[in-house]
């Protein structure tokens, strides 16, 4: 029996759940622009362009997507690894890119770990394109 997915929109209410799932899939990547003040900050900036999907009640993936008013930005597409082939990266990334669209955004950029290659692969498979004529430079504030 196939279990339901449920998609939903992230609000600071889920942001327990959420978080918990990110420390699982991206461990050396929860700094403090992962507290619950910086996330809800985001999320009130970014109203209805992030998901979670849901099976059982537990939190399997989320995309945390936002906007600037100019382009939409994915800042982190996680599926926990047992659950992943099953679409709902897909699933999430569907959702945030209709929002984005919804939003008045004509294009979506997004970042990826050199050495992720998995990601690459995924992206490449739904749409996206590699760009090679830009480097990101980074520059903490606190």
């Amino acid at each position: 029996m196939c279990k339901e997915i449920r998609i939903n929109v992230f609000e600071i209410k889920d942001y327990d759940n959420v978080y918990k799932l990110w420390e699982e899939i991206f461990p050396d990547s929860t700094d403090s622009s992962y507290s619950k003040e910086q996330i809800e900050l985001f999320l009130s900036r970014n109203p209805g362009a992030s998901f979670f999907a849901e099976i059982d009640g537990k939190v399997v993936g989320a995309v945390l997507a936002g906007y600037d008013g100019r382009r939409g930005y994915i800042h982190h597409l996680g599926v926990l690894e047992s659950y992943r082939r099953k679409n709902i990266g897909k699933m999430l990334m569907d959702k945030a890119e209709e929002a984005l669209r919804n939003a008045g955004m004509n294009k979506v950029h997004l970042f990826v770990f050199k050495d992720n290659i998995n990601a690459k692969a995924f992206y490449n498979n739904i749409g996206f394109k590699q760009r090679y004529d830009l480097d990101m430079f980074s520059k903490a504030l606190k």
